[in-house]
């Protein structure tokens, strides 16, 4: 897969290609990328790539000529193209898988106040918000982007490292060891340390629950209606719902005792 990345920063998401396990990927061929500088398309001197927005408004916006000569030079129109923007679609594992099976994606990466609308409605396909908040580098949402979706492609990680991996099948990971057995006083569960398959098995699928429902109660709902649950989650639920009932109904009580 390949990764064409538009900016006027490239040495930010550079160095993410070149470190950890993208470096690998890149090295052993899985991951190509290519760093397109839109600077590189202005025609003046000082290389300019914003101006003023057109109805007035604080900040600038990023011109459309240089950009859309860049996007040109990659053939973007026959390709898929991101625009990494605050306003699109909320990024999910689920669209990461789409992703990761493309040939190639084009990341556009904003800056200032965004880019002109007339370069969205033109070359991009998908407009994806990694947030409900606002940063100043459309690079650091582009490596969001990109390492949700490398890590995705056969040969990157093993298989087995994403199948109970959180939001893998709408639940969030369990609590996690290794050594020492001790550390500050706390003890690794005894469970982990039985070398019974089964009970970890068990143990491991309850801790999700409890993590989700006390993090993500939302995804437990949307796990539901896909039907992602099988019988013996729902009963360990019902336990965990149950119990956290009695614990609260303790604190109440002794809250009004004092």
């Amino acid at each position: 897969m390949k990764f064409t990345v538009l900016t006027l920063f490239p040495q930010i998401p550079q160095a993410f290609f070149e470190n950890s396990i993208m470096a690998k990927a890149v090295e052993k061929g899985i991951i190509a990328y290519d760093l397109v500088n839109i600077r590189d398309f202005a025609t003046d001197k000082h290389h300019t790539c914003d101006d003023s927005p057109y109805g007035g408004g604080a900040g600038q916006l990023m011109m459309t000529e240089p950009l859309g000569r860049a996007l040109d030079s990659v053939k973007a129109s026959r390709k898929h193209v991101i625009y990494v923007t605050p306003s699109g679609k909320q990024f999910t594992q689920s669209k990461a898988l789409e992703l990761s099976r493309k040939d190639e994606l084009v990341i556009v990466c904003g800056r200032y106040e965004g880019i002109d609308q007339r370069i969205i409605d033109y070359y991009v396909d998908d407009e994806i918000s990694i947030g409900d908040y606002v940063m100043s580098s459309g690079e650091v949402s582009a490596t969001v982007i990109i390492d949700t979706v490398y890590r995705l492609i056969d040969g990157v990680i093993s298989s087995e490292s994403l199948d109970e991996e959180s939001y893998s099948d709408g639940l969030l990971e369990y609590p996690q060891y290794t050594r020492p057995p001790v550390y500050k006083d706390m003890e690794v569960p005894d469970v982990l340390l039985s070398g019974n398959h089964e009970k970890i098995r068990k143990w491991r699928l309850k801790k999700r629950l409890e993590k989700t429902l006390a993090n993500r109660p939302d995804l437990i709902a949307q796990a539901r209606l896909k039907g992602q649950l099988t019988s013996e989650a729902e009963q360990m639920i019902e336990e965990i719902t149950n119990q956290a009932g009695v614990k609260l109904s303790l604190k109440k009580r002794k809250r009004k005792s004092k």
